[in-house]
């Protein structure tokens, strides 16, 4: 079953990660990406350049770059990338994650058993050290539990993702939505007739962890997740009652110091 790979990449990124998640990609995966396509979004670094050019010899032409003039953001950079995949199956990865070596076939093999259009999993999260974990993100298994939960949080852990390019180009593709560019695909497709699957195990390590916090507190974050939450509700995707209580949990959560954030997300990522 072939399919495709899709990342982005910008001049922010660190070298050595993008190293590190190739390798992971493919000397370590049991099933290699018949294609990996490569969104170059923006100018790079020359450093940056130099490994890119490194696994485009060494892949013999799986890897190929998509290469955006300027930097246009994740979701602009996806919906481009997304229509350059000759594959219906797709899977996403970060550039700067590690994916675990049965990632690809494990998830494969769901697409064969089960009739879904989106497979994801559970993730670990690690700061510097890849083989300190800790956290983990745990989600449900079954499309019925995800499309609830979805009414709350983010229903898949998008790194992890592989799905059918058909249904997410039925749902409007990637678009704009700082931040929560997945999240808003993901319920665009639920409410299109799409079905969810996660395994419930890890298939990605995750370079976040307590990292995380200090990008999603304030208040330019959670004014972008009001934004967010809004476009919801316009969509009619969640009710005004769960607007109102989104919000407020949300708000509460971006706005406390950010020691009491760090003990919430320790509760929500046992």
């Amino acid at each position: 079953m072939k399919f495709s790979l899709l990342m982005s990449i910008y001049h922010k990124e660190e070298p050595d990660y993008f190293e590190r998640a190739m390798i992971s990609i493919w000397d370590e995966q049991s099933v290699k990406p018949n294609e990996i396509i490569l969104v170059e979004d923006g100018n790079l670094t020359p450093k940056l350049y130099e490994v890119i050019e490194k696994w485009k010899e060494k892949c013999q032409g799986v890897l190929e770059s998509v290469v955006l003039e300027e930097n246009l953001g994740l979701g602009d950079a996806l919906n481009i990338g997304l229509q350059k995949c000759s594959f219906e199956r797709v899977a996403r990865m970060d550039t700067d994650d590690i994916a675990h070596p049965q990632r690809f076939q494990r998830q494969l093999d769901v697409f064969e058993k089960l009739d879904i259009d989106v497979c994801g999993s559970w993730v670990s999260e690690f700061d510097t050290d890849e083989k300190n974990i800790v956290s983990y993100r745990k989600l449900p298994e079954f499309h019925q539990d995800i499309t609830a939960f979805a009414k709350l949080r983010n229903p898949i852990n998008h790194p992890s993702s592989m799905y059918n390019k058909t249904p997410v180009l039925e749902a409007g593709n990637y678009q704009r939505m700082l931040w929560f560019e997945d999240y808003y695909l993901w319920a665009r497709m639920i409410q299109n007739g799409a079905k969810f699957y996660n395994i419930q195990d890890t298939l990605i390590n995750m370079r976040a962890g307590y990292g995380q916090l200090q990008r999603r507190g304030g208040i330019n974050y959670a004014i972008q997740e009001y934004k967010f939450e809004k476009q919801l509700l316009n969509i009619n995707f969640i009710t005004s009652i769960e607007f109102i209580r989104n919000i407020f949990i949300r708000f509460i959560a971006r706005v406390i110091p950010q020691n009491l954030r760090k003990n919430i997300y320790k509760i929500l990522r046992k």
